[in-house]
């Protein structure tokens, strides 16, 4: 049975991506850094029929990510894919006054948390059928003027330099993994998620989005894709 990493546990989009590997026969391994949303999102998708376990960890500390992919290998054997939806709760309103030591901060978890997964993994990875490294994204890493305006407008310039650089990093790493067989893609978010705080009336149902990682990874041929809200 295939074992799906899951970096980033919360009740949204990481749940949903959760659901539909679990109810495609997969084992899932929830990575996140708050116990008691982990074992919730255990007991909610057993009730669905989906096999779950809890690992405590935290994104933005590279000896934590090592560790708990080492727990979870020894628990559970090999890691055929990851799936990582984490994103860092640093808010850097300005890149004009804030700090530039707070500005480095918010690439602890979209780059070197990321990248620590896939390190941590990469000997699974590479030896695992059809592998997939399957990441979520938002748009306002996307170079684009109006978008730009957008994430200055409500203070987003940390979240907007996190998901640009988030996105390279997906690409990079798409080239380099292409040739061992591991496919690596993202889901570009441009919008609110149904369920999250702020989201909108016309929101994007996380089931959609753990539709498109998933079929990305049976395709294994898009490396980004967009999926936005519809008026």
């Amino acid at each position: 049975m295939p074992l799906l990493l899951v970096v980033g546990y919360g009740p949204g989009n990481s749940h949903a991506i959760a659901h539909r590997f679990g109810t495609a026969g997969w084992t899932i391994a929830l990575v996140g850094r708050t116990e008691s949303r982990l074992n919730d999102g255990v007991a909610t998708l057993a009730a669905d029929g989906v096999t779950a376990h809890a690992f405590t960890g935290d994104a933005s500390s590279p000896d934590s990510v090592r560790a708990t992919v080492a727990r979870v290998h020894d628990a559970l054997g090999p890691i055929s894919s990851v799936a990582f939806s984490a994103y860092h709760p640093v808010q850097v309103g300005n890149v004009l006054t804030d700090a530039p030591e707070l500005v480095e901060q918010v690439f602890s978890i979209g780059v070197a948390g990321l990248l620590t997964v896939v390190q941590s993994t990469l000997e699974s990875l590479r030896s695992a059928e059809n592998a997939s490294v399957l990441v979520v994204n938002g748009a306002l890493g996307v170079h684009d003027s109006a978008i730009d305006r957008y994430a200055t407008s409500f203070g987003g310039d940390g979240v907007a330099l996190e998901c640009a650089a988030k996105s390279k990093l997906v690409g990079l790493l798409a080239e380099r993994l292409r040739d061992d067989g591991v496919f690596v893609g993202e889901v570009v978010i441009n919008g609110s998620i149904k369920g999250s705080p702020y989201a909108s009336p016309t929101a994007i149902d996380p089931a959609d989005v753990a539709e498109r990682l998933w079929d990305m990874s049976i395709d294994r041929s898009e490396v980004r894709t967009f999926i936005a809200e519809t008026a």
